[in-house]
């Protein structure tokens, strides 16, 4: 049974989450908060919010029941958020590789999933901030909010409970790999488009062409087409 729990405050829900698993065979169990004070993102970034303004969410999904490998699951929970806010705000949401959100050129959702263990069973901790309210990001050029890009005030509460219920759905009817790795890259961020890179603290144009089963994105550079892992490339935009 799908469960969600509240926390006013707390340092990350991707930590706190065990708090709430309460029984051996817990599952779909959501924990969020809109004060989120130590944040993490993908290998070991760190994510900052504004208390009040945006959502942090983690769902437990038990790994024995997910037909998929971790990179296609990775792959799968990108694409249904990046759905749920493309319903939402009913613009054009992009998934800039491996799993950020784009809306109108601004990253305003990130996804950090873990693999952890609670009470004998093993759990995708998949972890999800969501910019929704804050208007400056200072410090960040590229991000922003479902507010400062669509000029739209949504509702804190509402928002989170849709988005619990939406994956909850999407998490227990998977479909096929092959179309996983279809939508994925129909909705991958500056695919087919001249884009400036950082490789190895040099810049080059590259056209990013798909990214695979494994995990990697292939970019069609100056000197042929290349693969790379997470952090061994990065696009600049």
């Amino acid at each position: 049974m799908s469960q969600l729990f509240y926390q006013k405050e707390c340092s990350s829900t991707n930590d706190e989450i065990s708090k709430v698993l309460l029984y051996p065979n817990s599952d779909f169990v959501g924990l969020y908060t809109f004060n989120q004070t130590k944040g993490r993102g993908q290998y070991g970034n760190s994510w900052t919010s504004r208390a009040g303004q945006n959502l942090a969410y983690t769902l437990a999904v038990k790994i024995e029941d997910i037909p998929l490998t971790d990179f296609l699951f990775n792959y799968y929970t990108a694409t249904v958020i990046r759905e749920f806010l493309a319903k939402l705000t009913e613009k054009s949401v992009k998934i800039k590789w491996p799993n950020d959100i784009i809306l109108a050129h601004k990253k305003v959702a990130g996804i950090l999933i873990e693999k952890k263990k609670f009470n004998g069973e093993n759990y995708f901790i998949v972890g999800a901030g969501i910019n929704i309210l804050q208007e400056k990001f200072d410090e960040i050029s590229n991000a922003g909010s479902l507010f400062t890009q669509t000029g739209e005030h949504f509702h804190l509460k509402n928002l989170t409970e849709n988005l619990h219920q939406f994956l909850g759905e999407k998490f227990k009817n998977y479909p096929s790999q092959e179309y996983i790795l279809e939508e994925f890259n129909l909705n991958l961020f500056r695919k087919d488009e001249i884009s400036v890179f950082e490789i190895d603290g040099n810049r080059q144009n590259g056209i990013i062409r798909k990214a695979d089963e494994k995990g990697e994105i292939w970019i069609e550079l100056e000197d042929g087409m290349k693969s790379f892992y997470h952090k061994e490339v990065k696009l600049l935009y």
